[in-house]
């Protein structure tokens, strides 16, 4: 037997705000907005979801686990979610194919090239 992945849980600060800004991002949508955590999916019957979750203290470190994006184009996208409040960071990469951003309250995901 093996297990169903249900959902990537984010700590958050202002979980509403934060899961508004991915759900934009990923063009997903909002399924469940409660005071313990909004959860976002690409369709409500679509697994796995994020959760966000409040949380009164702020990142400190780099995150242990982060989301890789794949657009169709890299350099536009970076742009858009730049537009959105994403900022570069720099996490020690290097001269790497991808590019770093932090999303609002500064959690790392990468924007890799279009695959081909």
């Amino acid at each position: 037997m093996t297990s169903v992945w249900e959902s990537l849980t984010v700590d958050a600060r202002d979980p509403s705000r934060l899961a508004h800004w991915w759900a934009e991002a990923l063009g997903y949508q909002v399924i469940a907005e409660k005071p313990d955590g909004v959860e976002i999916r690409q369709s409500r019957d679509r697994l796995p979801g994020i959760v966000f979750v409040p949380v009164a203290d702020g990142k400190e470190i780099k995150n242990r686990l982060h989301l890789d994006l794949r657009p169709a184009d890299q350099e536009a996208e970076v742009e858009r979610l730049v537009d959105m409040g994403a900022r570069h960071v720099d996490v020690g990469q290097g001269d790497a194919s991808w590019t770093v951003l932090a999303d609002p309250e500064g959690n790392e995901f990468c924007v890799l090239r279009q695959q081909g």
